[in-house]
């Protein structure tokens, strides 16, 4: 059988000296003892899967709203392939998988419903009340929110995952030479970016928002699809669709796997304390790479974000959520009991925006109906 030290033994053995070591992590806020079996960030990540904001994932928005589709992308499906993505490149670059591994699939656990839609009507509800922020809200839902346990709130991570979910830290720190670094969650900032873009890019095409024509102006999309008629002659369609998002994502992580490596060894990083004097993130693309995600970035912008039926889609979600808002603010007896209970001790806007981005589309919709529908039971 093989122990949590066993575990820690083939860290310290296999891993980059700069990586982050499960048996030099900082611990827990609220001290615990040691599992026998899992390393500390195996707990983390264990926790995240179980904890209720992160089964909300499966029916909160990516691009298409939950009832838009079976087969598109929602916050879960995309933080499972950001932890893939990360995965892959932690492996390569011998850092800590495990840490990589709980961030990616906590990244987005602060998302209201309605994709970003949600949070910019958030974030206007509460402009005078402390803001919103989806990724401060997710050290909030972690920290405070989740109720999992009776001997501390939250989830109580330890301090290498909390500081690891930070990926704005102008909202945490006044110095941002205060905040602690580590590539594993630098890598995962770039995994998102690499999930995000491809998939967005899948959901576009499949949806019919955007063609194939107008993609052939992409270099990575075009780069595929010539690669694909002349190494896969008999393919379908969607089988020539999947295989270009394939490559399109490989070719992405190989490049990032280079680059960092050759960045790493020009740094001449050795432990983690080097790895807190960077000024800038060692992991990305090569020069010639990030201009082509910049290009695939701003074409979904232009075709597929701006497209009117999303803009119809993310309005729609805004005006659902303020309403709901208002209805909550202007009668607080109508919120649930345990809802009610925080905004006492908290108060009532932090309260119901803590309801409202805990919610997933269906749920919203479904509340909203509840409010709006004459005949439909409250």
């Amino acid at each position: 059988m093989r122990s949590r030290e066993d575990f820690q033994n083939v860290e310290e053995k296999c891993l980059a000296s700069y990586a982050i070591w499960s048996s030099q992590s900082q611990g827990r806020k609220y001290p615990e003892k040691e599992h026998d079996l899992r390393t500390p960030y195996q707990r983390d990540r264990d926790r995240i899967i179980h904890s209720t904001a992160f089964r909300r994932l499966e029916y909160k928005t990516q691009v298409f709203v939950n009832h838009e589709g079976d087969h598109y992308r929602t916050r879960l499906t995309h933080s499972l392939e950001t932890s893939q993505i990360a995965r892959t490149i932690s492996r390569t670059l011998s850092l800590n998988e495990d840490l990589v591994e709980v961030i990616a699939l906590a990244h987005d656990m602060g998302h209201g419903p309605f994709g970003h839609a949600g949070e910019w009507a958030l974030q206007d509800l509460m402009k005078d009340h402390g803001g919103f922020e989806h990724n401060t809200q997710c050290i909030r839902i972690v920290e405070h929110l989740e109720e999992s346990f009776s001997d501390f709130p939250g989830l109580n991570l330890t301090y290498e995952t909390i500081e690891g979910l930070k990926k704005h830290p102008e909202h945490f720190y006044a110095d941002k030479k205060k905040r602690f670094r580590s590539l594993e969650a630098d890598l995962v900032d770039v995994a998102d970016e690499i999930a995000y873009s491809s998939h967005d890019l899948d959901d576009g095409l499949r949806s019919a928002l955007i063609d194939e024509e107008q993609a052939a102006g992409i270099f990575l999309w075009k780069d595929a699809i010539q690669y694909i008629e002349k190494s896969h002659k008999k393919m379908t369609l969607n089988q020539r669709k999947r295989m270009a998002i394939r490559l399109i994502v490989n070719r992405l992580v190989t490049d990032v796997v280079a680059h960092s490596q050759k960045q790493i060894e020009k740094s001449k990083i050795k432990t983690r304390e080097d790895v807190q004097k960077l000024r800038s993130s060692l992991i990305g693309y090569s020069p010639e790479m990030k201009k082509h995600v910049v290009e695939l970035k701003r074409f979904l912008f232009q075709e597929l974000y701006q497209h009117y039926r999303v803009i119809r889609m993310t309005d729609k979600g805004q005006r659902f959520l303020k309403e709901l808002f208002h209805v909550y603010l202007q009668k607080p007896a109508q919120l649930p009991p345990e809802v009610q209970v925080r905004a006492k001790k908290e108060g009532v806007h932090r309260a119901i925006c803590d309801y409202l981005a805990g919610m997933t589309d269906r749920f919203a919709l479904d509340e909203y109906k509840r409010f709006f529908e004459p005949y439909e039971r409250v």
